[in-house]
This record gives C-alpha cells, sequence and structure tokens, in this order.
C-alpha cells in the first residue's frame, strides 16, 4: 500500500496601495524588481526568459541567488509564473526547480491584491529546509517590501527595513 502525500504550497497574499500596472511594472522590469525584491536582477519579459533575482553581489557567480530561473508564462498586467530554485546554502536541492505564480487582482481605490502560490516541493532533507526559507521569505519579506515599496520608497538595499510587524497572517 502507497503512503499517501499532500501537496505542499506556500500561499501569501498582500494589497498593496498601487493601480495594478504600477505592481506589474514593480515584478516585470528590472528597474522594478530593484525597488523591492532584490539589488539586482535580470528580468527577460518572455516565456522561458530570465527571471533572477541576485541578493549576494558579492558571491561568486552560481551562488548569487536566484540564477538559472526562467519564466514559464505571462499574461500581461495579470499574472506571472516561473521556475525557482533553493538558496545556494542547501546545494542538494538548488539545482531542481520549483513554481511560482503570482496573480494580480484590482481592488477600488487605487489598490492592488497580489497572490502568490510556490509549489513543486519534495520531502524530507533540504527540501523541508527550502520550503521553510521560502515560508519565510515570501510572507516576512518579500511580500511585505512590495508594500513597503509603494508606501514608503524604494528599498535601500544598504539598510533594509525591518518589516517583522508587517508579516503576513
Amino acid at each position: 500500500m502507497g503512503s499517501t502525500y499532500e501537496e505542499r504550497v506556500i500561499t501569501g497574499q498582500i494589497d498593496v496601495p498601487a493601480s495594478r500596472d504600477e505592481v506589474w511594472e514593480a515584478w516585470t522590469t528590472e528597474a522594478g524588481a530593484r525597488t523591492f525584491f532584490a539589488p539586482a536582477c535580470r528580468i527577460d519579459l518572455r516565456p522561458d526568459g530570465a527571471y533572477e533575482m541576485l541578493f549576494d553581489l558579492q558571491a561568486e557567480p552560481g551562488k548569487q541567488g536566484g540564477e538559472g530561473v526562467r519564466l514559464l508564462a505571462i499574461q500581461p498586467k495579470a499574472m506571472l509564473s516561473l521556475t525557482w530554485n533553493a538558496p545556494p546554502e542547501l546545494p542538494e536541492v538548488r539545482g531542481q526547480k520549483t513554481h511560482i505564480t503570482v496573480r494580480l487582482t484590482a481592488l477600488e481605490s487605487h489598490r492592488t491584491r497580489v497572490t502568490l502560490r510556490h509549489d513543486g516541493w519534495g520531502q524530507g532533507g533540504e527540501w523541508d529546509q527550502a520550503f521553510a526559507y521560502f515560508e519565510r521569505a515570501w510572507r516576512h519579506i518579500v511580500l511585505p517590501r512590495l508594500r513597503h515599496r509603494f508606501v514608503h520608497g524604494p528599498i535601500d538595499w544598504d539598510h533594509p527595513p525591518d518589516l517583522s510587524d508587517e508579516a503576513l497572517g
């Protein structure tokens, strides 16, 4: 008899005080992504284009962050789907890819709801570590920084804000 496996998924949702066009630009342009996501990046907005967020520019190539990440599907101003990889300190699973979908929904009063879903997780060992890492990263860092960017301005990468009190519920 086989074991039952329930798919693990990380989800996050945040309302941002900006238009859907503005939020789309933040997620899909290099200038926009540098305001909240990472201090450096490479974005080629087309299916199979690069979507690489670089967090540690002092590290050797291949260990700077989301290198090798690719866009899977794009629905302008509504949905972005991409691969994702584990941090360099988790080499057993770094070479494998998980899957992220970001959806944007226009709300009233110049606001946009951002919904993120991250799936494709294995079980045990470094898979569990990567899952815990990204559960915190998406819900307590990246999505709150997106809102912060529209409320207070771009992230100062030399002094990023502590947004732990703004973490998603």
